[in-house]
């Protein structure tokens, strides 16, 4: 038995400590809001963002967060991007000892444009080498009800991988180790975008075909930026790559897909934000991947149409024109700058 801190009382943070206590670890579950806190403790069941799920009993709630570190091996943080280096700020004045984090946040942090784990071991040096990350095709809805459901836990420590591993796997929950940090994370935070063009389109009354070729096509643009940031390519034929996406532009369980459907319908980023009762990663992805492409000079055009979209109040049905009609090229045409030409003249 270990003891394990989840920082984030959201969905994936609720189904995570449901998932380590049902494994036998002693759990204490922070939330920031101490109402919250005390509803889950007295009725176990969080029903702002996982409703239906019931908490093991080896499972405590505090809105302490020096209580809900205190003695604990593991930490995993599942706040909000935009609340990771925040939270890593208040844990460098609490940590002593030997502890293992993982971060579970999908997204990249506005203004520095930094992966989850980079704001970590900015603000929590002492750990830089025990930072692990977690990702893949996870939505909590199925986690909490114990869905068969298979993840990623990369590190640049083989030792630290494992070790998380063993902390996670049960009967429903499998999970396979990866050393490309960089590509599990982008997977994880760029396939939001994807997610909200898919819902987009599915909201203009598009079918099957124009949602597989943006999965398709984005899932190069992925794979084309994390490539020019360090990532191997075959992370994103995986877990955290091509199975994350499909399951966040497919799922009903997507609130990335639910947005983009709005943004269909008329609605603004603001509105959208105002109704929504958890976070839009992809929102802020988009921002983030949009300026990125910008520095690394990397042709992204779901990526650039979604974000004049978004932020210029382009109308969508002239975005996907101008997607249709961009000029001719390779589908493969990463292979064959890498690999030389294809055809034998």
């Amino acid at each position: 038995m270990k003891k394990v801190a989840v920082i984030g009382a959201g969905s994936w943070g609720t189904a995570l400590a449901g998932l380590l206590g049902e494994n036998g670890h002693e759990v204490v579950l922070w939330a920031r809001n101490k109402r919250l806190a005390d509803e889950l403790n007295q009725t176990r069941e969080n029903t702002a963002y996982l409703p239906g799920v019931l908490l093991p009993s080896s499972v405590i709630v505090t809105n302490d967060l020096k209580q809900a570190i205190a003695g604990a091996r593991f930490i995993f943080v599942v706040t909000p991007s935009h609340a990771v280096r925040e939270t890593a700020v208040a844990l460098n004045e609490m940590l002593t000892g030997e502890k293992i984090i993982v971060s579970a946040a999908k997204g990249l942090e506005l203004g520095t444009f930094k992966r989850m784990s980079e704001v970590i071991a900015e603000e929590l040096p002492a750990y830089a080498e025990t930072i692990a990350v977690l990702s893949g095709p996870n939505h909590a809805e199925e986690v909490g009800r114990r869905h068969p459901t298979a993840s990623v836990v990369a590190a640049t420590s083989q030792e630290v991988a494992e070790l998380v591993q063993d902390l996670l796997m049960n009967p429903f929950f499998r999970v396979y180790t990866n050393p490309d940090v960089i590509g599990v994370e982008l997977g994880g935070a760029l396939k939001n975008i994807i997610a909200l063009g898919a819902g987009i389109a599915e909201g203009l009354g598009f079918g099957d075909n124009a949602k597989a070729a943006l999965m398709t096509r984005g899932l190069a643009e992925i794979a084309r930026l994390g490539m020019a940031m360090g990532a191997k390519p075959l992370t994103f034929a995986g877990l955290a790559g091509v199975g994350d996406l499909m399951v966040t532009c497919t799922s009903r369980h997507s609130r990335n897909r639910r947005a983009g459907i709005m943004v269909a319908q008329g609605k603004s980023v603001q509105q959208i934000q105002a109704e929504t009762n958890m976070v839009v990663e992809g929102i802020r992805s988009t921002l983030a991947a949009y300026k990125l492409a910008q520095r690394y000079k990397i042709v992204m055009p779901i990526t650039e149409q979604t974000y004049r979209i978004l932020y210029e109040g382009k109308p969508p049905r002239e975005a996907v024109l101008e997607l249709m009609t961009r000029g001719k090229t390779h589908e493969i045409e990463e292979v064959a700058v890498s690999c030389g030409t294809l055809w034998q003249k």
